[in-house]
């Protein structure tokens, strides 16, 4: 059976759509992506809707406070400061899924981290 992702995705503003989708082609292991995860704050950013539409997948969000009660292996608190929670990317992956597989990763305007998501 195919695995089932979710990769959660995080990004300044102004980031290119290219670099997003090729960020996350880059850091999804086999199996079958079946959707994006983020702050809410970035809901509309064109990057992120880029993305999801370029993968035909949903786009799921998650206010700061509830990313914030995730625990992560890669917090920040550079991230902290500025959205209000310490991860973005793991966070999300982890509240859209049951395990971390790809710890965060970097691109220069973006960050993605993929979990496995419940049957």
């Amino acid at each position: 059976m195919t695995a089932r992702l979710v990769a959660g995705v995080g990004c300044s503003l102004g980031c290119p759509p290219d670099e997003l989708v090729e960020l996350v082609e880059g850091a999804l292991p086999a199996g079958e992506l079946v959707a994006l995860a983020t702050v809410d704050r970035r809901a509309e950013e064109p990057a992120m809707l880029a993305a999801a539409a370029h993968f035909g997948v949903p786009l799921r969000t998650f206010p700061a406070d509830a990313l914030a009660t995730v625990d992560v292996p890669t917090p920040s608190a550079v991230v902290a400061r500025h959205v209000g929670t310490p991860s973005v990317a793991e966070a999300a992956a982890l509240l859209s899924g049951t395990r971390l597989l790809v710890p965060k990763t970097r691109s220069e305007h973006a960050t993605c981290a993929v979990a496995e998501c419940p049957e």
